[in-house]
């Protein structure tokens, strides 16, 4: 009989200890603010969280590329409306130079111009972005991944941009320059077919440009818009759901209270009274 009263005695403590156990690990989660505090509390909920973190943290890096390739590509639109303007003024200093009332005087001027243009665009091609690397690149074109299966290039490559008909825009506009200077009207006929063409060129280059960054604008909003189901679904399994963790606070309280108290009487009896 003492025995069975033992048993008993040991088993509604170790019950009273999973109580308090419990009591305190609800409290852990009204103060924390998370219903998980290890992977063992549930193993399924804790898997999907880090599957969500994971998700989290590739949408992060995703729109980071988005954002620094946005500006890439606002940089490029900038630098191409500026080679395009002087490639327009090349042509109409080529036009003047080519007309029969340019003196040798008005043409030498007009190649010197032209030269100076040629350096400008060379500069333009050289630009960097806030990185501090080549905003075109030398080889090929820089690609970058946005999402789990898109990834493009959002600027061309120096070469796609600033080369045309096989050589590159500068070194045209210096051959045109030297057949200003020199009168030759052929090459100067020839050089504005070139110059017509390389406008239309990097026309094109910058629609592509332009293209490339209202693809990245869908991109950013459609990942945002997953990040906040992603996020919405995260907080629901991880953080705690205070309505429901108060009420089963208060009727763990409860619950352990009304054992203590029983407890505490039962041992208040004699052992006489227990073997009667």
């Amino acid at each position: 009989m003492i025995n069975a009263v033992g048993n008993r005695m040991t088993r509604e403590i170790a019950r009273q200890s999973r109580l308090a156990d419990g009591l305190e690990r609800i409290q852990i989660q009204i103060s924390s603010g998370k219903r998980l505090q290890r992977m063992s509390d549930d193993p399924v909920a804790a898997r999907r969280i880090q599957t969500l973190g994971t998700t989290q943290a590739s949408m992060a890096s995703w729109q980071a590329n988005i954002k620094s390739a946005s500006a890439q590509a606002s940089q490029a639109d900038g630098v191409l409306k500026s080679t395009s303007d002087l490639l327009i003024r090349a042509r109409e200093l080529t036009l003047s130079a080519s007309s029969d009332t340019a003196s040798p005087a008005d043409r030498a001027t007009i190649a010197a111009e032209l030269k100076t243009l040629a350096d400008q665009i060379d500069g333009l091609a050289a630009t960097r972005d806030s990185n501090g690397e080549p905003l075109f690149a030398a080889g090929a074109a820089r690609v970058v991944r946005f999402d789990s299966d898109i990834s493009f290039a959002a600027v061309p490559s120096a070469a796609d941009t600033f080369v045309f008909g096989g050589n590159g825009l500068s070194t045209s506009l210096r051959d045109i320059a030297t057949a200003v200077a020199a009168g030759d009207k052929a090459a100067m006929g020839t050089g504005l077919t070139t110059l017509t063409g390389a406008i239309d060129h990097v026309a094109n280059q910058n629609a592509a440009i332009g293209l490339a960054a209202g693809r990245l604008e869908r991109i950013g909003e459609s990942i945002a818009a997953r990040g906040i189901d992603v996020a919405d679904e995260r907080q629901s399994i991880e953080e705690t759901d205070l309505d429901t963790a108060i009420a089963q606070l208060n009727a763990q309280e409860l619950t352990l209270s009304a054992a203590q108290a029983a407890f505490a009487k039962i041992n208040r009896q004699t052992l006489f009274d227990l073997l009667t």
